[in-house]
């Protein structure tokens, strides 16, 4: 009879530490540069491998090549027409293959961030697209009912959908231009004692851009090559959680995912306008330190909630307030849950002089998702003996043991860093209104935030019940 051995899923997700990058021209596209190297209209861009040291004590099985993107050249004043055009044209050509893809993310949004944020204690991070490109693998790699349930819950018919949805999810969501850097990357590690489908480690490297590495499970060496890794793909932010992750010898495979962002607000805050205010928190009162602006921007409200996006140099900050005697965890049952999902044409809005006032934090979770997949209906893969990864391995039995979440956001005066989210109708009467022209809008109790990239798209979504 064969043995069973583990798989490892680490989903990690993170920001970066310190100031953000330069200021560009608010005019210019903010969007991430093209998909297809070929897209690219500067002559001398072509693909680049993963941006990665070597792996010490691994054999390389398959190396992701990266799109060469135009770097931004307003940094220097001796630049040219053609290199900003090539800038310009690399973004927008890279925002543009998103296209229909946007649409049909609803289920799978909701259900993240419903099941991950809308329970539990203390301060919870979850980056929804990075969790769902692991799972994107995860069901690459499997087969049978495995990968049906991992269908079911990230929305799609087919793998060959889903495939096709998750590369332009993952070219829309890059960009390392060195003004914004968000920065993602994917990883397959696997046993030296067993054979793998070499096909699918191609396919993953081509489609989810995902180097694959073999060595000894179980030795030291071969995690530290994993940690060092992980540390390296995002800035060293969660040296702390890379540290307990270890292989044990009858581990097949562990599978990786990471995101690192980096962005400045499009107007910074002044370090003279902070002061230490207190914030309300789950566990008691706390004196911080708060950002504070005031600006004509928009103010958005519904049944429970309001909320102010501050724009970064792509994409922005949604910082959702739950109304007096409500917590975060309410919003997840109401109308707040609607505007999470999409926040394009939602009507409660108003042009505003917002007063705004915001603590700054360093915030950190390390969550364990099987619980949570398994009520979301995927179970067979941490079933022994049910869990089929033929597409990968036909050696052993093989399930899921592990599927660790880790990510950290971080926002100052500069900007944000960090790495690693049913039809209400309420009566017109009870419906709440802003005032005629300001507003004050201090986040000091419990609240939600949401950072979204140039498309809307939500990289990182949290619940903050304490300051820190």
């Amino acid at each position: 009879m064969k043995r069973f051995l583990s798989l490892i899923l680490t989903a990690a997700l993170l920001l970066a530490l310190g100031a953000c990058g330069a200021a560009a021209d608010p005019a210019e596209p903010s969007a991430v540069p093209g998909a297809q190297p070929s897209a690219q209209p500067k002559p001398s861009a072509q693909p680049k491998p993963d941006p990665v040291k070597p792996v010490s004590g691994a054999e390389t099985l398959a190396r992701a090549v990266y799109p060469e993107m135009a770097p931004y050249p307003g940094d220097r004043g001796d630049y040219s027409d053609t290199e900003w055009k090539a800038w310009r044209d690399g973004l927008s050509a890279q925002r543009s293959q998103l296209g229909e893809y946007a649409q049909g993310l609803e289920p799978w949004l909701t259900a993240c961030l419903t099941e991950y944020l809308g329970s539990g204690e203390g301060n919870r991070i979850i980056a929804p697209m990075n969790l769902y490109m692991a799972l994107a693998m995860l069901a690459e790699v499997t087969a049978g009912n495995s990968r049906a349930q991992l269908l079911n819950l990230l929305g799609e018919e087919s793998i060959e959908g889903l495939r096709a949805r998750a590369k332009a999810l993952w070219n829309a969501s890059y960009r390392d231009d060195g003004l914004v850097t968000r920065r993602l990357a994917a990883s397959l590690w696997l046993n030296d004692r067993l054979s793998f489908m070499q096909d699918t480690v191609d396919l993953l490297a081509e489609n989810y851009y995902a180097s694959s590495f073999r060595g000894k499970m179980g030795s030291a060496q071969f995690d530290k090559a994993l940690q060092s890794w992980l540390n390296q793909q995002t800035g060293d932010l969660l040296k702390d959680q890379a540290s307990g992750l270890h292989m044990d010898p009858d581990t097949v495979l562990a599978l990786a995912t990471t995101i690192y962002f980096k962005a400045a607000w499009e107007n910074k805050f002044s370090k003279d306008a902070t002061q230490p205010m207190t914030f309300h928190g789950k566990a008691g009162d706390r004196e911080t330190d708060f950002l504070r602006k005031s600006s004509t921007g928009e103010y958005y409200w519904g049944e429970g909630f309001s909320a102010v996006a501050v724009p970064l140099k792509d994409g922005a900050m949604w910082f959702i307030l739950p109304d007096e005697g409500k917590t975060p965890a309410d919003l997840f049952d109401g109308e707040a849950l609607a505007f999470l999902l999409d926040r394009s044409d939602w009507e409660k809005c108003k042009t505003l002089t917002v007063h705004f006032s915001a603590p700054r934090f360093d915030l950190s979770s390390d969550l364990d998702l099987i619980g949570g997949l398994e009520d979301l209906g995927v179970t067979d893969v941490f079933t022994p003996y049910i869990a089929d990864f033929t597409p990968l391995t036909t050696d052993t039995e093989v399930y899921v043991s592990q599927v660790k979440h880790a990510a950290r956001v971080m926002i100052d005066e500069e900007g944000c860093t960090g790495a690693a989210y049913t039809v209400i109708i309420a009566p017109a009467a009870g419906a709440y209104m802003p005032p005629e022209e300001e507003v004050e809008f201090t986040v000091d109790r419990p609240f939600l935030f949401l950072v979204t990239d140039s498309v809307g798209l939500p990289q990182f979504a949290g619940v903050v019940n304490d300051a820190k």
